[in-house]
């Protein structure tokens, strides 16, 4: 079991390396076609049908892009299609998700002081909130909504709030960010697939066939594009929130989350407008500035729970696990002494206010429930703590080694 556990950490790392590769293609593909569609210019000398073009210089030579609004009058002999970026960010990231937060999900996934959750229901709202949301948003864009854009774009930030909300009555703080942008992701992703490729489809079929491709198709991929370009950077941030305590750490993390989203609209507003006339709005800066000014504000606000509060709850079945083994005190009293200077609800550290990544080292509940991370980042390997912080005594590794063989399969292997 415990060379599982190594080998199961090796898996997530490279299943999120994948992840964080294939989401730098999707996001470098999908920011260059928005700034080459904003940047077109006219030229009466373009074909029949063409809609601008546009000369760009990289690599030390000339490129000469020209679009055509429906398509062009036959079909090329090479087509190059953007989908698979998007397709392998999803499913790279949706096997991330069932790592962290599904296999783990007792640790990273439930919360138990906000809502007593078996894991498995846990897991059922995790993927079901995903599936749920996506119809939602699909239906919403099918309905006459999508003849006012700005309306649509305003009810799909109410969705967005209200999905944090609730988000963050059940989940820990790290997983309900994370499921935020995960279901911010879906949609993105859904539009590529479900709308923005099939219609594709359709103008090369007609195109194919000798058909003239009805305009409607373009149109409909045009708008999900938009929306994916205003969500992209909400997405980035919120994947990066969870090494963050001040974004997840606190009660008022919905909120946190839902500014985010705001910020991505006036960061991509001032962008595609300097794309489209050469010169960004100024007024999107202290805008952003003004917004990540109240989000630092709102972080200060404590969303842990207290230290009277863990030790009164009672453990989960994982924590039982792990605070039933016979070794168990020999372990939880070197964590203690190693850790909580750092990792207590106030760090003693000086200059730390927040313990690294929230992860809180004081009761017995809490070393009990992260006994993953701290076999791994302090019993197999020395990366915690610091070695400019605290020399840990060789022994009291051996003790959490162990106490974790112990409490995984009897202290045999």
């Amino acid at each position: 079991m415990y060379d599982f556990a190594i080998i199961w950490d090796w898996i997530a790392f490279s299943v999120r390396w994948l992840h964080v590769i294939t989401a730098m293609a999707w996001i470098g593909a999908s920011f260059y076609f928005i700034a080459l569609d904003l940047m077109l210019k006219p030229n009466p000398a373009l074909p029949d049908g063409a809609h601008g073009e546009e000369w760009e210089v990289h690599g030390g030579g000339f490129y000469h892009t020209v679009k055509y609004l429906v398509a062009p009058s036959e079909m090329p002999e090479h087509l190059t299609w953007h989908k698979w970026q998007s397709y392998t960010t999803w499913l790279s990231g949706a096997a991330l998700l069932m790592i962290i937060y599904w296999v783990g999900g007792n640790l990273f996934l439930i919360d138990p002081s906000k809502a007593d959750l078996a894991l498995w229901q846990g897991i059922v709202i995790s993927g079901g909130s995903l599936t749920i949301g996506w119809l939602a948003y699909d239906a919403m864009c099918k309905s006459k909504l999508a003849e006012r854009p700005t309306l649509l774009m305003l009810l799909l930030f109410v969705i967005l709030v209200a999905m944090s909300w609730g988000y963050h009555q059940i989940f820990t703080g790290r997983a309900a960010l994370l499921h935020l942008g995960a279901f911010t992701a879906t949609i993105m992703t859904g539009n590529v697939f479900f709308q923005i490729m099939p219609n594709q489809r359709i103008v090369v079929a007609d195109l194919k066939a000798g058909r003239k491709p009805d305009p409607k198709y373009g149109k409909i991929a045009k708008v999900r594009s938009t929306h994916n370009n205003y969500l992209t950077l909400p997405v980035v941030f919120l994947m990066l929130a969870n090494h963050y305590p001040l974004a997840f750490g606190t009660q008022y993390a919905w909120i946190i989350a839902s500014l985010i989203f705001l910020t991505g609209v006036t960061i991509r507003h001032y962008f595609n407008t300097m794309h489209r006339t050469g010169k960004g709005p100024t007024w999107t800066w202290p805008v952003t500035v003004g917004i990540m000014i109240a989000i630092a504000w709102l972080s200060t606000v404590p969303g842990m729970d207290t230290y009277e509060e863990s030790e009164a709850r009672a453990l989960t079945p994982y924590e039982e696990k792990f605070a039933s083994a016979e070794t168990f005190e020999d372990a939880y009293f070197a964590v203690v002494g190693n850790c909580s200077m750092c990792h207590g609800r106030e760090p003693s550290w000086d200059g730390m206010h927040w313990p690294p990544k929230g992860v809180v080292l004081e009761t017995e509940a809490d070393v009990a429930r992260h006994a993953d991370q701290i076999y791994l980042q302090a019993g197999r390997t020395h990366a915690m703590p610091p070695p400019n912080a605290i020399q840990m005594d060789p022994e009291a590794r051996r003790q959490i080694v162990t106490w974790y063989r112990d409490a995984t399969d009897g202290g045999e292997g």
